[in-house]
């Protein structure tokens, strides 16, 4: 049965369950490699203005992709049904094209794309038996897509080469993809599939998302670690249908490791002649025309250079355990004449929502101190949950006013700032964890656990 296309490229993770489940159900899917890292087609743009993939796109034209998820409900109310979807339940406020108007078609998530797939054979039995089977099955794929996924990625990813490595960035999404990981393992102790007592969307769409762990980090240490974890990836990937889509099962008995690049020796020029002075021309009596005004200097400029280069911290911080390595080098090395030190404070606490909207405004306010990043490094983090967090953190400031390094920020008014002192043990313990990541902060009475940061540097 013809069905529609798949933009995507080979081995992508989510793509991969796509394919499981289109075989499933016995329909014809066309694979139109789109590979976002590579550049995308100015014809793909014209269906995904945001260039991601997957995107899938019907027979009849109809174009679903990730960007704004459709809300659960319709999905229960319409039920597995192999009758074409009407495109009245897209006019909700939930729909893109109420975002977009000049679309004529509707965006909706990874995880409703596979939902339809699934929905066209109603005899299925990939999405449970009853509806409590199917609520189980949204979570488990709920769960592998955000909490799973990005933190595997940020293990793997800067291993590979296919993002910035940063030693501490790498061990901390270790940390977060192995606590996520044990809860699968305690979840598969007694059970043989995620849900019920047969092979799901679940498994299907969480093996998908596992495949690069196992690829690149989950070694023959880990499978022995996770015992139960490894039993059911097996089992999931030696379906024939996820086979057929991913190819044979292999593991690797060592995790790969990070290799530097290598630094290449420059290329020496070959010595031009010297060309003859050609002879000045008499100068005009026209007037010359007025020079560009030379770029303004920083402010911090004018302090000169300072015995520690702030740049030989930071390869310290990236590249070397920050509790046991890095910060007692920081706290032997820092001359904190040149140098001071800052608690910073997001004023609106009591306006935060979601974290990772949260973390996203404190990358914007960092990118926004940009003309002073030879000046500062520091951290800031979200603590606590949804709806509930703070944001903190601690600078070190090249001089003794945070004023000229953090007002070519035009929002950070929106922080307060608070100047440390390095003697003191309170203040040098704020500083170690909030750079360390690794304890919780205690804000107005109240404890709250770091859930993410970012890192200026």
């Amino acid at each position: 049965m013809a069905f529609g296309k798949i933009y995507s490229y080979p081995q992508n993770p989510r793509t991969t369950v796509l394919l499981a489940v289109a075989k499933a159900n016995g329909l014809d899917v066309e694979i139109v490699h789109e590979e976002p890292a590579k550049g995308v087609s100015a014809e793909y743009l014209k269906i995904n203005p945001l260039g991601k993939v997957p995107t899938f796109q019907g027979e009849d034209g109809f174009v679903l992709s990730e960007c704004i998820a459709i809300a659960i409900y319709p999905w229960f109310a319409l039920g597995a049904t192999a009758n074409p979807l009407p495109r009245e339940i897209f006019t909700s406020e939930f729909s893109y094209c109420n975002l977009v108007p000049e679309l004529s078609y509707t965006f909706l998530s990874f995880i409703e794309i596979t939902r339809i797939v699934t929905a066209q054979n109603e005899k299925t039995t990939l999405l449970g038996k009853t509806k409590q089977d199917y609520a189980q099955i949204l979570k488990w794929m709920s769960f592998s897509n955000s909490e799973v996924l990005s933190n595997l990625g940020g293990w793997f990813r800067p291993l590979v080469g296919t993002a910035a490595y940063n030693k501490k960035s790498v061990d901390t999404a270790k940390a977060a993809t192995l606590k996520v990981i044990g809860v699968l393992e305690q979840h598969l102790l007694s059970q043989t599939f995620l849900v019920g007592e047969r092979l799901t969307l679940a498994d299907l769409f969480a093996t998908s998302i596992l495949a690069r762990g196992f690829q690149y980090v989950f070694d023959k240490e880990f499978r022995a670690e996770h015992p139960n974890l490894t039993r059911w990836y097996t089992l999931i990937h030696s379906q024939s249908i996820y086979t057929e889509a991913a190819g044979e099962l292999s593991f690797i008995d060592e995790a790969i490791q990070y290799t530097p690049p290598k630094k290449e020796p420059k290329k020496e020029q070959p010595k031009k002649e010297a060309a003859p002075k050609a002879e000045k021309p008499a100068p005009e009596e026209e007037e010359e025309e007025d020079k560009p005004a030379p770029k303004p200097k920083h402010p911090l400029e004018a302090l000169g250079k300072p015995t520690l280069a702030l740049d030989d911290w930071k390869k310290k911080y990236s590249n070397e355990d920050t509790r046991s390595a890095a910060l007692p080098w920081f706290w032997e090395t820092v001359n904190f004449e040149e140098y001071s030190l800052y608690k910073v404070d997001y004023k609106y606490n009591d306006e935060l929502t979601q974290v990772f909207m949260s973390c996203n405004l404190i990358g914007g306010f960092f990118n926004r101190l940009e003309a002073s990043r030879k000046y500062l490094f520091g951290s800031a983090s979200v603590y606590g949950a949804n709806n509930d967090s703070v944001i903190t953190g601690a600078f070190l400031v090249r001089g003794q006013e945070h004023l000229p390094a953090f007002d070519v920020a035009p929002d950070f008014e929106s922080y307060e700032f608070t100047k440390l002192d390095p003697t003191k043990a309170e203040d040098k313990e704020f500083v170690n964890d909030a750079w360390a990541w690794d304890k919780p902060v205690t804000v107005g009475g109240k404890t709250y656990d770091h859930a993410d940061g970012k890192v200026f540097k």
